[in-house]
């Protein structure tokens, strides 16, 4: 397949990429097995040796001094991964997802303006055409002081009451102002997508969209080392007839996309920078449609370290740790095709996924039935892992 945009190797990478410490996954095509590495402007460096697995590396005490000494002589160039990776070029060494055993999580319902859209697919029963009417209706409801409110507070508890005494109490309402956040498993460990890579629309959704994100990486002490970028690709008509369907509507063959790499914290980038980073969404059809959005940071309604108790501690424990999708701003409403239908992917769609501090995810949109299987699971990693150890017993044993 051809490369779904023509843009050069460093425009996927940070606008200050000079300064970012970037890491995350190689397929390498001359030991058909996936490497970590570091990656700088000009080159890509194979940490192989560091580590074998991203989950690995990030567990290492003196993680960032390790990554910058282990970056001695590029084993790639930059520009040539992320034009095999755009291409879909299997026969070249190409960017993976840049998570390996971390499982992903996600959280839910985290922005007002995401908050209505689900309370709206419930009202719709998943049936878009109902979408404009619920919108007008819900709108008025809830008028505009519900944005202000602090999730879990006593203003909030006060809203429920006169929600449920007005018959609009919702199940997305309870997780977006109640005291407990939705936190959910988007996908299995593994089956993440990354830079280039189609991401799957089912054949049994008519109403869909992406979902840009930010995405922490956690390691399984708890402790936030880094970020990078989602797409929490979503099927509304399928929520929206149930959330007992969340499963469903969230979960299919090549449904999450993480990357383009993870960006480690260090003494020029920490989890205060993002607190108002902007992350851009770009839409770009065949057929000539196009769909830009913006999810701020800044107006999520509850703070990353709350997210992230709500994913682990003495309740739940993650020993390769875990990625969390932070949720949404985006809820994307104009229509596409027929008026009050709203917006739906086609196939085909180019969706690019940007923030400055992190670089650009781009991901072309394809039947999930027809995408590449996801068939590079846990026993193949554990068996590639073990040949390479073999390899390098070998290659030590002959000096």
């Amino acid at each position: 397949m051809n490369a779904p945009l023509n843009i050069g190797g460093a425009s996927v990478l940070p606008d200050d990429a000079a300064q970012a410490l970037l890491i995350g996954r190689v397929w390498d095509v001359e030991t058909s097995g996936p490497r970590v590495v570091a990656v700088q402007e000009e080159g890509v460096f194979d940490l192989h040796q560091l580590a074998g697995t991203v989950s690995e590396l990030l567990e290492r005490p003196d993680l960032v001094a390790d990554v910058r000494a282990a970056m001695d002589a590029a084993r790639w160039k930059t520009a040539d991964v992320v034009e095999a990776s755009l291409a879909q070029d299997p026969t070249r060494p190409h960017f993976l997802a840049p998570v390996d055993l971390q499982v992903i999580k996600a959280c839910g319902v985290t922005f007002v303006d995401s908050m209505i859209e689900r309370v709206i697919e419930e009202r719709c029963g998943g049936d878009a055409s109902r979408a404009t009417e619920m919108r007008e209706l819900v709108a008025t409801a809830l008028g505009g002081s519900i944005g202000a409110i602090r999730p879990g507070s006593p203003a909030a508890a006060e809203t429920k009451k006169v929600l449920i005494a007005e018959g609009l109490w919702s199940q997305y309402l309870e997780v977006g102002i109640g005291p407990d956040p939705e936190v959910f498993t988007k996908a299995p460990v593994l089956s993440s997508v990354g830079l280039g890579a189609g991401v799957g629309i089912p054949s049994f959704s008519a109403w869909n969209n992406p979902e840009p994100e930010l995405v922490l990486i956690v390691t399984s002490a708890g402790q936030v080392v880094g970020a990078t970028l989602g797409n929490d690709v979503n099927l509304r008509d399928v929520e929206g007839r149930s959330a007992l369907l969340l499963g469903k509507a969230k979960d299919n063959n090549a449904s999450s996309a993480l990357g383009p790499l993870i960006r480690l914290f260090d003494d020029g980038f920490s989890l205060e920078t993002l607190r108002q980073e902007e992350i851009l969404l770009r839409v770009e059809g065949q057929d000539g449609y196009s769909l830009e959005g913006r999810n701020s940071v800044a107006r999520i309604s509850r703070p990353f370290e709350e997210l992230v108790a709500a994913t682990f501690g003495k309740h739940h424990q993650y020993p390769d740790g875990f990625a969390l999708f932070t949720g949404t701003l985006f809820a994307p409403n104009q229509d596409r095709d027929e008026p009050g239908q709203g917006f739906t992917h086609h196939m085909g769609d180019v969706v690019t996924i940007r923030s400055s501090h992190l670089g650009a995810l781009i991901n072309l949109v394809g039947a999930a039935e027809e995408l590449p299987e996801w068939s590079f699971g846990l026993r193949q990693l554990f068996g590639y892992l073990q040949s390479q150890q073999h390899v390098q017993a070998v290659s030590l044993g002959g000096r």
